[in-house]
């Protein structure tokens, strides 16, 4: 990698395996523009999606591909922007899936064209896979009418969310040309922490579509121990944020791009947690321990209620941010401390390998 007219070989002194020359005008910066626009066009996907649950909208068209006899690009706009709101939430969400789905045709092709590295180009089509399966997916909750199909669907979707991060990550700069960081004897418990982190998070999201997706009528035990085991887990995964950040912080404090994910993740989760209380506020009220209280006396719980409807949604949309922000930090940490590995010498064989993920 050359900067400036310096090669990284004549920076170091010696040549390495993994440093191969390679100039920043070589690589097109398409491939993670459009990585990023995909990730941004997700993110409102999911975030409907959650609205679509929240307000039991999901079988306010009961076809599917079609809406009600229509082509979904053909459906009468009139219809659709002035009729029933959960009509209008329902339909919203799948032209939002739809138009993120073209988004990834769109991306795998820039990748086809422009990335020569044939693992993210498979990575790219693993991307387009999972969002068609995801559309998939809610098709058959809506044939079907199905609950369980409904939560696979909300667990699958950060899930796919996180796999389009993880492309935008990876086509970064960042990524091409890690910073030659100083790897510790803390670096290996760095990478693994990060990566419990991430799996964490997207476990305490499936037993968040667990609670969200339990029948009216269900027995208040099955209420209680599902919301428990939430509970629980939401305490273990503030413990392991917290601790990831201490450890970002005392080792590769000087390399923002990893400081900053954890920074933001610990700040998403602090958020999360006020945000529950929240969501447990407007859909059941205040404690008892609290009620008594002149600033509680006044609070009505109502159902369907504006209060009631997004907050529960924002709760459910930063869960998924968590998960990617998490996931983020998982992979800069990777690909910093493999980097820093490499400077000081690895075996051969683990050598080539970073050379292909390069």
């Amino acid at each position: 990698m050359s900067l400036g007219g310096f090669s990284i070989h004549s920076i170091l002194g010696s040549p390495t395996p993994f440093m191969v020359e390679t100039t920043h005008a070589t690589e097109n910066a398409w491939p993670h523009r459009m990585a990023v626009l995909l990730a941004c066009a997700t993110f409102p996907l999911l975030w409907v999606g959650g609205l679509v649950t929240t307000t039991q909208s999901g079988m306010a068209v009961p076809d599917w591909p079609t809406t009600y006899g229509y082509n979904l690009f053909l459906y009468p706009w009139q219809t659709w922007l002035f009729g029933p709101w959960d009509l209008f939430i329902e339909h919203g969400h799948r032209l939002l899936g739809a138009t993120v789905g073209l988004l990834a045709i769109a991306t795998l092709v820039v990748l086809i064209r422009y990335e020569r590295r044939r693992w993210v180009q498979g990575l790219g089509l693993v991307v387009l896979l999972a969002i068609i399966a995801q559309g998939t997916l809610g098709g058959l909750r809506v044939i079907e009418n199905a609950r369980m199909l409904a939560m696979i669907h909300g667990c699958f979707g950060p899930a796919v969310f996180s796999l389009i991060v993880a492309l935008a990550v990876v086509t970064s700069d960042y990524w091409r040309h890690a910073p030659l960081a100083q790897a510790t004897s803390a670096s290996g418990r760095l990478q693994r922490l990060a990566m419990l982190t991430t799996g964490l998070a997207y476990f305490q999201l499936v037993l968040g579509a667990q609670l969200r997706h339990l029948p009216a009528m269900a027995d208040p035990a099955q209420f209680r121990a599902a919301l428990a085991f939430h509970l629980f887990f939401a305490a273990v995964l503030a413990f392991h944020v917290g601790l990831l950040l201490v450890r970002v912080w005392q080792h590769q404090r000087t390399e923002p791009l990893l400081l900053r994910p954890a920074a933001l993740l610990s700040g998403l989760l602090v958020g999360q947690l006020i945000l529950g209380g929240l969501v447990w506020i407007a859909n059941y009220g205040w404690p008892a321990w609290a009620g008594e209280h002149w600033w509680t006396a006044s609070h009505l719980t109502v159902a369907g209620g504006w209060l009631q409807t997004h907050v529960t949604t924002l709760h459910v949309a930063t869960g998924s941010l968590i998960l990617a922000t998490a996931l983020t930090t998982a992979l800069r940490a990777l690909r910093l401390l493999r980097a820093a590995k490499q400077r000081i010498g690895t075996p051969s064989s683990a050598v080539w390998l970073l050379e292909v993920a390069a």
